[in-house]
């Protein structure tokens, strides 16, 4: 079905390009104007694919004709979108693991070794493996702070065993009791940041399968985000602290 169309404007003063049109079905923006061709600027942009086309287009003109309302609806992405935000953040990942159990893990030869009370044998070589430690490697910061209840949950204490893979692929890890987490105002919700200014809440069903995330891009919102995480981070403990102390505490 063809497009419906608005033009909103341009800024050129000639009814020419630059220019700004809206689609007043999906509320998607598109824009034409001078196309971007020099070499040394085409190097420094980022997320672009092979499909895509920059353009020049003059601040003024976003500002004067570019829709003010932001979507009422949230931005879902499905787990196949959720996972390439991994591949292309640049500087840090961090998350807030709020659950008492994750299906995924359940499903897991390793979490099956630790059900029984072995050692789980981890397995470095996975593609993420290798994803997460080339970045970690690159000097980009990978963290974790993991909410435990009192008394932990099967699949809290395996995940506090799986620390020591995170760890070996450069993560930072720690741990934090929910009643901590509670006191210091911490939402009950499970989410990652990404270089500081992207933010996917995870979405899980019933059975704790994790079906997409919530993208969250709007800075005052990401802002507090980020003040969840610098919270966080300063009440956890790293991860083997907090297995010597709750080894301690069980004997």
């Amino acid at each position: 079905m063809a497009r419906r169309l608005r033009f909103n404007g341009t800024g050129s003063g000639e009814g020419s390009c630059p220019a700004i049109h809206e689609d007043l079905d999906t509320g998607e923006v598109i824009v034409h104007g001078p196309r971007l061709t020099d070499p040394d600027a085409l190097a420094q942009l980022q997320h672009i694919d092979e499909d895509e086309i920059p353009i020049v287009m003059p601040r003024n003109t976003l500002i004067d004709f570019g829709p003010k309302d932001r979507d009422a609806e949230p931005r879902i992405f499905n787990p196949q979108q959720f996972a390439r935000l991994f591949e292309n953040f640049q500087h840090s990942a961090w998350h807030l693991e709020m659950r008492k159990r994750y299906a995924v893990d359940e499903a897991t030869d390793t979490y099956a070794q630790f059900a029984r009370g072995e050692a789980p044998t981890w397995d470095l070589d996975t593609p993420w493996s290798r994803g997460i430690r080339a970045k970690t490697a690159d000097g980009v910061h990978v963290g974790r702070v993991r909410i435990v209840d009192n008394p932990p949950t099967e699949g809290q204490l395996y995940l506090l065993a799986h620390a020591e893979k995170n760890a070996a692929l450069g993560e930072d890890v720690r741990n934090m009791w929910r009643e901590d987490a509670m006191r210091a105002n911490l939402p009950d919700e499970d989410f990652w940041i990404f270089d500081s200014h992207i933010v996917a809440v995870c979405v899980f069903d019933d059975d704790d399968n994790l079906t997409g995330a919530e993208l969250i891009t709007e800075p005052a919102r990401v802002n507090q985000y980020n003040r969840v995480r610098d919270v966080a981070q300063h009440h956890a403990t790293p991860f083997r602290k907090f297995a010597a102390e709750l080894a301690a505490k069980e004997e």
